[in-house]
């Protein structure tokens, strides 16, 4: 069994060796057939491995729970859920751990793929204000003419940058938004004005506001802040897949729920610092103490069982509908976004 994860233009520790790969070298890798779809071999791709709100995925595998199910995995990241998702629809992978909000925007185009563990309830988000313009702007309205920095276009940071402008009043075309991803280049396109403001997660978030370049404007990262800006819980971190590879490889898809069930019920059961300890460093980026500290703060975003929280989708999908042209004035069929038939049996 191989399980590990690599990342894409970001160098990450990967089992032996660090490895930095372009996006067009992994592509080609796959089509070389890397990313078999007979089953045996499971491509999972990840909008950022990196950010805590993907923590389950790098969880899993260290705690060696994929390999526990007999499954042969590999993990790679991807700048945004956006990448991820035209690879997975390529078939380059068989999965994306990535926002539910995907599931919704890809069946609105006629692409049918279907979550089928929910790992996080919340966001795991913050639209954070650069400090040269914080004192001027008191609310989300204040943004108008400024440039907001998101993971990547057409994914949930931007959409639900856009909601949080059109909430307060806003047109879309009063606020340009720009991809700028997360780490280290979001803090750099904040600190050489390249954006004013920007929709990001942890934990790039402390790190903004430690270093003194940012404040939280809007917090996304607790379900209390999430259902008092959005109006409900907004299920994110998922792991999605296409109907057809799911329908072709049951018992595979399982195994795969069942290790990601096992990692929540770690993450709830143990300390942020002993969570940590399962981490690569380099996704400290030199701070533990601060990826510790706003893991402890924030870790109640991910769910104790994999299941979708009531309210979620029904949030996802007014959001969606106020900012996603693709769903406006199309009939969604939820129940066809995510299931629970792979999900453990409730005691």
């Amino acid at each position: 069994m191989r399980a590990h994860v690599c990342a894409i233009d970001t160098r990450i520790a990967c089992a032996k060796r660090t490895v930095r790969l372009s996006a067009l070298l992994v592509c080609g890798l796959l089509a070389l057939g890397q990313a078999r779809a007979d089953g045996d071999h499971i491509v999972l791709l990840v909008g950022g491995i990196e950010k805590q709100i993907y923590l389950p995925v790098t969880l899993a595998e260290h705690l060696g729970y994929f390999r526990e199910q007999g499954l042969d995995v590999d993990v790679f990241s991807e700048p945004s859920g956006v990448n991820a998702e035209d690879q997975l629809l390529a078939g380059s992978a068989q999965g994306v751990v990535g926002f539910y909000d995907h599931t919704i925007d890809l069946q609105a185009k006629g692409k049918v793929v279907e979550d089928v563990i929910q790992l996080a309830q919340t966001p795991g988000e913050a639209l954070v204000v650069s400090v040269r313009i914080a004192a001027k702007v008191h609310g989300v309205a204040d943004l108008k003419g400024h440039n907001v920095g998101v993971a990547g276009l057409r994914g949930s940071t931007e959409f639900l940058s856009y909601y949080l402008a059109a909430a307060s009043g806003m047109k879309m075309a009063d606020i340009s938004t720009e991809p700028v991803g997360a780490g280290d280049s979001f803090l750099s396109a904040l600190r050489q004005g390249h954006i004013d403001a920007g929709m990001t997660t942890e934990p790039t978030i402390s790190r903004a506001i430690k270093s003194g370049d940012a404040r939280v404007l809007v917090d996304l990262r607790t379900a209390e802040d999430s259902q008092k800006a959005l109006g409900g819980l907004y299920p994110s971190a998922c792991l999605y897949m296409r109907l057809a590879w799911i329908k072709a490889h049951r018992d595979e898809v399982q195994r795969l729920v069942l290790a990601f069930s096992k990692t929540l019920r770690y993450i709830q059961t143990h300390t942020a610092d002993e969570i940590a300890a399962n981490i690569p460093v380099e996704y400290f980026a030199g701070d533990r103490e601060l990826y510790v500290r706003a893991l402890a703060s924030n870790k109640a975003m991910f769910t104790p069982d994999g299941r979708m929280p009531a309210s979620g989708p029904d949030t996802a999908l007014r959001v969606l509908n106020v900012v996603d042209r693709a769903v406006q004035g199309k009939q969604i069929d939820l129940a066809g976004t995510y299931t629970s038939e792979f999900l453990p049996t409730q005691p």
